[in-house]
């Protein structure tokens, strides 16, 4: 009787030894595999996140459903973004700029397309863009003017501003927070106009166009030079 219970015992012992070492094989060997590189042939997600080894986040691709809103300074935009594409953030975890893109064919024609650049603590200052809307089309590469003012200071109002009941009280307190950022004017813009005119447009500090240069659709051509009021001074015309 005793030499049974020992034999059982015995076979108990080899039993959990086999198990605690079959347990840490597999365990040791998923840990290799989280670790090391593996190949996806084919992942479908709503939306993908790259993080630094720290936890910074650097890169979104989503969905238009799950798009990040933006953030700058720590301080996130209270907004909903439905567009879907890419965004990049730089070593601090601002917001620096992306790819995004929007486009329906129901109830009415519209579309937009931007690869933009942002200005090191504010918004974008370089683009490519194309935007269409009413049987209207632009698209172009665009420069802006940007203030050293840091976005998140907008920001930061625009979501107290936001966070009031939905009325005028709080319409009006957008209002005045957008009244109070610095302007960012656009300087240049090179590509179509809604008349289909490719175009060539400079202008000063204050987004007002000094020079432009124009091809019609019809393949007229003219180089304007204008005041800070937009009256053309001169135009200059090819000689025939």
């Amino acid at each position: 009787m005793k030499t049974s219970i020992r034999r059982q015992l015995r076979t108990l012992q080899v039993y959990a030894a086999a198990s605690f070492a079959t347990l840490a094989f597999l365990s040791i060997t998923a840990f290799t595999q989280s670790s090391s590189q593996q190949r996806i042939d084919e992942l479908t997600v709503q939306r993908l996140n790259v993080v630094d080894a720290n936890g910074t986040l650097r890169f979104v691709l989503s969905n238009k459903d799950r798009m990040h809103p933006g953030v700058m300074d720590g301080v996130t935009i209270n907004r909903p973004r439905p567009v879907a594409g890419m965004l990049f953030f730089n070593d601090e975890g601002d917001e620096v700029g992306g790819l995004t893109y929007t486009g329906t064919d129901d109830n009415g024609r519209r579309a937009n397309a931007g690869l933009m650049f942002d200005q090191l603590k504010q918004d974008q200052t370089v683009g490519i863009s194309y935007n269409e809307s009413n049987g209207q089309r632009t698209a172009g590469l665009q420069v802006w003017d940007r203030s050293d003012q840091p976005l998140s200071d907008l920001i930061k109002g625009l979501n107290a501003a936001n966070a009031l009941p939905e009325g005028s009280a709080r319409d009006e307190a957008v209002k005045a927070v957008r009244a109070k950022a610095q302007p960012g004017p656009r300087r240049v813009f090179v590509g179509k106009n809604a008349e289909k005119a490719s175009t060539v447009s400079l202008a000063d500090a204050n987004g007002k166009p000094g020079l432009v240069m124009t091809v019609g659709a019809d393949g007229s051509a003219s180089i304007e030079f204008l005041d800070a009021d937009g009256k053309v001074m001169q135009r200059i015309l090819p000689q025939r």
